[in-house]
């Protein structure tokens, strides 16, 4: 199995920008669809963004579009989510995921593993 750790977390202001990373250890990484969710209390997890295996298809959600870059570096065994024009409403506990199937995928219930989460939060 992939473990996954996430970091880049913090508090920012309105406007500002974060880039979060996701370190994956295991030979596998570059096989796997990988994405970015997010959570708040109360609430179930929220898609993000998801990124194919070479890195060549990404898909968003809605709610981040041309706001969020989604990237990886299979060299480094790396995913990132690049998040500018940040907003309060971004404020989230952000998880990174993977699948084995090689589809993209904005269902949390697809993902097969997790890291830890970062915090994120954004003050108005």
């Amino acid at each position: 199995q992939v473990q996954l750790v996430e970091s880049g977390g913090g508090l920012v202001q309105a406007g500002d920008s974060l880039r979060l990373s996701c370190a994956a250890s295991g030979r596998t990484f570059s096989s796997h669809t990988m994405g970015w969710f997010r959570q708040t209390p109360g609430k179930e997890r929220e898609f993000v963004a998801a990124i194919s295996r070479g890195g060549g298809s990404t898909v968003y959600a809605d709610s981040v579009k041309g706001r969020f870059t989604i990237s990886r570096d299979n060299t480094k065994n790396t995913v990132y989510l690049q998040m500018n024009s940040l907003k309060p409403e971004d404020t989230a506990v952000y998880y990174c995921g993977g699948k084995l199937y090689y589809s993209l995928s904005y269902n949390s219930q697809d993902y097969d593993y997790w890291g830890q989460g970062t915090q994120v939060t954004v003050s108005s």
